[in-house]
């Protein structure tokens, strides 16, 4: 069963998140086809892409799938995760991607809300970041797509507490471009999508790539990115981190130790 939907009408690619039963829950298989989709827009020229859940999600996507995370101490979120490529090609994809967030966003998945070049929602959409409930290293370039929109002291909090942050705060933070009602989150997100379309293809793509080089400007030495890395591997092999895997599996509240 396929859990992406790919279409392109008009110019505007549409990729659908299509995984109800499972919140769309980031797996490898839904990675790898939302991973497909870009690729295959990309190709077809699309001007803007829009990713979307389907039309009443309460949830856009609850995150990266618990069910596939490393037991075994290695990197939950390595440069080959197919969650970094979909972030990797969404900040190099020519075309603008639109989030149109209709639901809650968690985890991983805010990453590529971050990613994303304009992010539209309603009063149903919030943000939470969770990896502290169960012990997961956050990796490098992910926190640091964060600092690119907020501020640490925010980002700080919302990982610190693993709590969701509503469409309100997201929208005056600088998260979310817009909030609609929900009755006409479509019609305005296609109504940027064609005043975007009517502007110039090319200035478009090399401006987003000038802002994505300005933002990745930021200079790190080999022992700051080794610091880190073992700062990762540190949390990644701890019992903290199997204990949050199991306590979400059993149903509980986690006891984390510290080691």
């Amino acid at each position: 069963m396929k859990l992406v939907k790919k279409e392109l009408r008009e110019k505007i690619g549409w990729i659908t998140l299509d995984n109800d039963i499972k919140r769309n829950a980031l797996s490898v298989d839904l990675l790898s086809e939302l991973l497909e989709a870009l690729k295959s827009l990309k190709e077809e020229k699309a001007r803007i892409i829009i990713i979307r859940a389907n039309k009443g999600s309460k949830v856009w996507s609850s995150g990266f799938s618990i069910d596939e995370l490393p037991r075994d101490g290695s990197d939950p979120l390595a440069y080959d995760n197919p969650l970094q490529k979909v972030i990797r090609i969404i900040q190099s994809i020519p075309a603008p991607v639109i989030c149109m967030a209709e639901g809650s966003i968690w985890g991983g998945a805010c990453n590529i809300a971050f990613v994303c070049d304009i992010v539209i929602g309603t009063q149903n959409t919030c943000l939470a970041i969770t990896p502290a409930k169960i012990g997961v290293p956050y990796n490098t370039s992910g926190i640091l797509q964060f600092l690119d929109i907020i501020g640490s002291h925010i980002v700080k909090e919302m990982f610190f507490t693993a709590e969701p942050i509503s469409a309100e705060k997201a929208l005056g933070l600088g998260i979310i471009n817009h909030l609609v009602p929900i009755e006409e989150l479509e019609e305005f997100t296609i109504t940027m999508a064609k005043k975007i379309i009517a502007n110039s293809p090319l200035s478009i793509q090399v401006i987003k790539e000038q802002l994505n080089i300005l933002g990745n400007a930021m200079p790190m030495t080999p022992q700051t990115f080794e610091h880190i890395d073992m700062l990762r591997r540190i949390a990644g092999t701890s019992d903290d981190y199997l204990e949050g895997i199991k306590a979400f599996y059993e149903k509980r509240k986690p006891v984390f130790l510290g080691e």
